[in-house]
């Protein structure tokens, strides 16, 4: 076990470097903004924006308003979690790609499911837009399950093998 967790300190630093950089993101934002009052960083692009995310990615199911959502949305994401534990440690830890790009989606499933267990709600500030149209708010954590997805499905198609015939 000692030896297996070794393997996996660098992955592991990287899960803890993203949650903590997502918490104190947050943190920042909370403290320093106002819920809904955008503050452009790059006029008409970029936009810091504190928003109280009650849903999924993007705002899905944002105004679906149920008692019970707050605890499904946690049951998924900490079964998501637990997956990609799972399937991490299923795998060799010299497979870096697929490693790194599972400590990215890790890392972001937890930073999220902190702010839902905590807060009931995820906190979103990053926005950009463009002539009217506005990309969902976003976080690190989400940023980092996207980095994850691209490098899993890198990592995946890179060793898809054509079938011969």
């Amino acid at each position: 076990m000692q030896a297996n967790l070794k393997s996996r300190f660098s992955y592991i630093i990287l899960v803890v470097l993203i949650l903590a950089t997502d918490r104190i993101s947050k943190s920042a934002i909370v403290a320093h903004y106002d819920l809904g009052e955008p503050a452009p960083i790059i006029d008409g692009v970029f936009n810091i924006t504190y928003v109280q995310n009650a849903g999924v990615a993007f705002g899905i199911l944002n105004t679906f308003s149920s008692p019970v959502k707050v605890l499904f949305l946690c049951l998924v994401a900490a079964t998501a979690a637990v997956a990609v534990i799972v399937y991490s440690l299923r795998n060799d830890p010299r497979k870096r790609m697929l490693q790194g790009a599972l400590a990215f989606i890790l890392a972001g499933a937890l930073g999220n499911l902190y702010d839902r267990i905590r807060y009931g709600f995820v906190i979103d500030f990053l926005e950009f837009h463009v002539r009217g149209y506005y990309w969902p708010s976003f976080n690190v954590a989400d940023t980092s399950i996207s980095i994850g997805v691209i490098l899993l499905a890198w990592e995946m198609f890179r060793h898809e093998t054509p079938d011969r015939a």
